[in-house]
């Protein structure tokens, strides 16, 4: 069984995202997306709140499921046989951040190869980050993320 891991912060979890995963699950026999941390991003949702918020997203994929890992990426792909890293790219930018990632990896795990796919036309600009912008400045959302993350996004900047 090919297992491919889909990392990421999901602060929130985006069409992206979810666009990512499921082109990765049409690759590979099972996908799994992994909520991790990145010790430079502030985060609106935590950790608990960010994987159910992926495995609702993600629920329509028949092959895809969510995780979270404290660890080290290459760790987790050691652990559990995992074949590919996929990682989206959205321009010049996210292709050399991931390319230094994939060598560091790659380095520690071979096993593991890193697969680059790049945003599906449309999606090129959207990040998690301009959808906290957007919704702390009271525009609507709806088009960039699933309806679950939306409304708890609303919810969270509510006090809710």
């Amino acid at each position: 069984m090919k297992i491919a891991l889909v990392p990421g912060s999901f602060d929130p979890v985006t069409n992206g995202h979810v666009d990512l995963i499921r082109r990765a699950a049409g690759l590979f026999d099972r996908v799994v997306a992994v909520v991790m941390d990145n010790a430079e991003k502030q985060y609106l949702f935590s950790r608990a709140e960010r994987l159910e918020l992926l495995r609702g997203a993600v629920a329509g994929i028949s092959n895809a499921e969510a995780d979270v890992w404290d660890g080290m990426l290459w760790e987790y792909a050691r652990d559990k046989g995992v074949c590919a890293l996929v990682k989206g790219v959205r321009n010049a930018q996210d292709f050399e951040y991931e390319l230094l990632q994939a060598r560091f990896n790659e380095e520690r795990w071979p096993t593991a190869q890193t697969v680059l796919l790049p945003a599906a036309q449309g999606l090129e600009g959207l990040s998690s980050s301009e959808v906290k912008i957007r919704a702390q400045s009271g525009k609507d959302i709806g088009a960039l993320v699933p309806d679950i993350v939306r409304r708890a996004v609303t919810d969270k900047l509510n006090g809710q």
